[in-house]
């Protein structure tokens, strides 16, 4: 099964660790610290360059989407 992430973009479900909240979770310096280690690394993927409302971390990649994380988690089940 996929999950539709926005922007032309759908991961497998079995790839995904976990659907994160970008405004409750980057408030935490280990977060942001973790994204922007991920970013120099080239591992974030942009889905669009929306205002970025979650992020999904799969197993090799991390993808910053657009769409909320309850859309997310309602798409999944």
């Amino acid at each position: 099964m996929y999950l539709y992430i926005g922007g032309n973009t759908a991961v497998k479900s079995g790839e995904i660790i976990g659907i994160f909240d970008m405004d409750t979770s980057t408030v935490s310096k280990v977060t942001r610290a973790y994204l922007s280690n991920a970013e120099k690394k080239k591992k974030v993927v942009y889905v669009n360059y929306e205002l970025p409302k979650s992020f999904v971390v799969c197993r090799d990649k991390i993808y910053i989407c657009p769409l909320n994380t309850a859309t997310l988690l309602k798409r999944i089940q």
